[in-house]
């Protein structure tokens, strides 16, 4: 006779809300008719974007409390106050990179015996993630662009993507509006940048190579992307290698800046090391041939490789300014400052869609490994604490767990 498990959708509880979920009421219903053994119910939330009445409409149940459930499914971190002890949780914790705000979140899910598997962490065989929300960060990093180049230039205005009912409503926007001719530049290759580039098409730029991009001039709108090998060199002049700048980012010297005398826009989607040389610094800001006036860090790292990106922003203030000679915040549109976009949570502005392309993921590459046989042991390589401990895979977290480090 199968095991029954319960499984429980979360009422997100983290400050500033965020309305996405892993389980849609489609994949509800999906996961039911898969696994005979699984049950779902979700927890009522007034800020969810797929309200309790669609689930209900399907047949989810609706509960308030959620403590007789086997697993528990959140998106973003829950109050340490709301951990149920000796749960198996699913969320994005935040705490593997030793995130010192998480620090008693982590100590929190030993103390409560809390079997803690964060999303980040399914992934295959090869260490590729399985499920993450990069591409919509991609798409709404890339709109957040277009607004600001709007505002800024007066040429054009586009509604807010979180003012959208979808994706799809965003994209209608997108084909109302003609962009002057402006050079941006877009760093990154992955998931992220795919989504970056999802939008541009839609504007029908042009992309152009590299070099192109550097040395002509063109009377419309263009767009290029830069790979690793179009940023960074080796200090010791031997030719580039990938898997050698990934191993040794210190043996690299950034070759950035000529990208930031000729483009108006860049959108940064890549994956920076801190051990990577920086994109641009504060002198290349104060050049006077730097041109840059929209900057959307959709990578969004905090006193990193972009020194406008003092902070992050939010989805009710996407935008703010950097004056690029006193090194401030300023006004976000002023014509003498740098319009920064650095949102840490984009896809939250498209929580349905987002919602939905996650929660297919876990349908099809988590779900299997969880309810049926996991032979790839993907579940085993999420989990971070179990039984009071860190897991092997986790270990390295012992001193931070304990204040130690």
């Amino acid at each position: 006779m199968e095991t029954s498990i319960k499984i429980g959708v979360l009422a997100e509880t983290k400050t500033p809300p965020d309305r996405r979920t892993a389980i849609t009421p489609e994949h509800a219903v999906e996961i039911q008719t898969r696994y005979s053994n699984v049950r779902v119910v979700v927890q009522s939330s007034a800020i969810r974007a797929y309200s309790d009445d669609e689930y209900s409409a399907v047949g989810i149940e609706i509960v308030d409390n959620v403590s007789d459930c086997d697993i528990l499914f959140g998106v973003k971190e829950v109050k340490i106050e709301k951990l149920i002890p000796e749960k198996m949780y699913f969320f994005f914790s935040h705490t593997a990179k030793k995130q010192d705000y998480n620090r008693t979140l982590l100590q929190a899910a030993l103390e409560k015996n809390i079997r803690l598997l964060d999303y980040e962490y399914l992934t295959d065989t090869r260490g590729a993630r399985l499920v993450a929300f990069g591409h919509w960060a991609g798409i709404v990093g890339a709109y957040n662009a277009m607004i600001a180049l709007g505002k800024r230039t007066g040429a054009f205005s586009l509604k807010r993507a979180v003012e959208c009912h979808d994706v799809k409503e965003m994209f209608e926007e997108l084909k109302k509006i003609e962009l002057p001719p402006v050079k941006i530049v877009l760093t990154g290759g992955g998931r992220v940048a795919q989504g970056a580039l999802e939008v541009l098409y839609t504007l029908g730029l042009l992309q152009v190579s590299p070099f192109d991009f550097l040395h002509n001039s063109y009377n419309e709108a263009v767009i290029t992307r830069l790979d690793p090998v179009h940023y960074v060199a080796r200090k010791d002049g031997s030719d580039f290698d990938l898997n050698h700048f990934f191993a040794n980012p210190k043996d690299y010297v950034s070759t950035f800046a000529p990208y930031t005398k000729v483009a108006e826009m860049y959108i940064a989607c890549h994956f920076w090391d801190e051990d990577s040389p920086v994109f641009f610094t504060n002198e290349d800001l104060q050049s006077p041939d730097f041109k840059l006036h929209v900057i959307a860090d959709v990578s969004c790292d905090i006193a990193g490789p972009i020194p406008s990106t003092i902070r992050s922003s939010s989805i009710s203030s996407p935008f703010y300014g950097f004056n690029p000679k006193t090194l401030a915040e300023g006004d976000e549109f002023a014509q003498e400052n740098i319009t920064v976009m650095a949102v840490d949570n984009l896809p939250g502005e498209v929580p349905r869609d987002a919602s939905d392309f996650f929660g297919n993921g876990l349908l099809d590459k988590i779900f299997p490994a969880l309810f049926t046989e996991d032979m790839q042991h993907v579940i085993e390589r999420a989990t971070i604490t179990r039984n009071g401990k860190l897991t092997e895979h986790f270990a390295y977290l012992h001193d931070f767990a304990n204040g130690l480090e």
